[in-house]
């Protein structure tokens, strides 16, 4: 009875998962599989493999596969580096770090077309940008971001926006770290980078390993400020898989193309988490 009763209460969560995750994933598989251009009407005919061997192939699509990669591991480093130091900095007492705290933490809940819009009107604009008046002010010629370097650009722009997400982790760990033990390194002599070395850097393995996963997963689909701001360009200096499926969507009309391209990315996406989860995992044991 029991059983009966638990299987009934989980029969809308399972269902709405379902409706969710899994219709959706076996519409995408059926497109690629199938001859689907918006701009020919028509019956769908079986089309084997032929949208994945078209993917694979274009000229697009390993200048998106690299740019997708570099565009993870900068991002990553960045916002691991900066998250760690930020954190490290304002855990320390001082007047108005409540303050502090939440004004370094606010931009990771601007929405990310906002943020596009941010830094390409306001901060990274040739004529009127804040970059480019300083420039001017010392004497130097302003440089066109979005033109002349549109993937650090994306990469300044993400970064600025999930570094608050890994200070936020590391900032809640380094406040439960015991601090007995820093105190007795310091009366022993221990300087402070052997302090942060031995004490604070491995207390901070678990949540680096849980910020790399987290954010690896989401910055495997930027989309929202290559859109906003470079379009993908100039050429492919810009694209990302994410945005070459949408470009095969939505700009060239070839559903199946794009189904395919999807199919890949979540295969992509799931080998990354399948090797990261793992790392995460022996870390936790090794920390246990």
């Amino acid at each position: 009875m029991n059983s009966r009763i638990a299987k009934l209460l989980q029969a809308p969560s399972i269902i709405l998962l379902f409706l969710w995750m899994i219709v959706p994933l076996g519409m995408t598989l059926y497109f690629s599989v199938v001859r689907y251009n918006l701009l020919s009407p028509g019956p769908l005919e079986f089309d084997g493999f032929s949208n994945y061997a078209f993917f694979i192939t274009d000229s697009a699509f390993l200048p998106a596969l690299i740019n997708t990669l570099i565009l993870v591991g900068s991002i990553l480093i960045i916002t691991v580096v900066m998250g760690l130091a930020l954190a490290l900095l304002i855990n320390r007492p001082f007047f108005g770090r409540g303050i502090v705290r939440v004004m370094m933490i606010s931009p990771f809940f601007i929405m990310p077309t906002v943020n596009a819009l941010i830094w390409k009107n306001m901060l990274m604009n040739p004529v009127y940008g804040i970059f480019s008046v300083i420039a001017i002010a010392f004497g130097a010629e302003p440089i066109d971001w979005l033109s002349e370097m549109p993937l650090l650009s994306i990469i300044i722009m993400v970064s600025w926006q999930w570094t608050p997400f890994a200070l936020l982790i590391f900032i809640t760990s380094l406040q439960s770290q015991d601090t007995e033990q820093q105190e007795a390194a310091q009366l022993d002599g221990a300087s402070s980078w052997a302090i942060f070395k031995y004490l604070t850097l491995p207390h901070l393995a678990r949540p680096i390993a849980v910020v790399i996963m987290i954010q690896t997963i989401f910055h495997l689909s930027i989309f929202a400020e290559i859109f906003v701001t470079t379009g993908g360009g100039p050429g492919y200096d810009s694209t990302n898989l994410a945005f070459l499926i949408f470009s095969q969507a939505l700009l060239q009309f070839d559903v199946g193309v794009a189904s395919a391209g999807g199919v890949i990315a979540i295969i992509l996406a799931n080998i990354v988490a399948f090797f990261l989860i793992r790392a995460v995992g022996k870390n936790l044991m090794v920390q246990s």
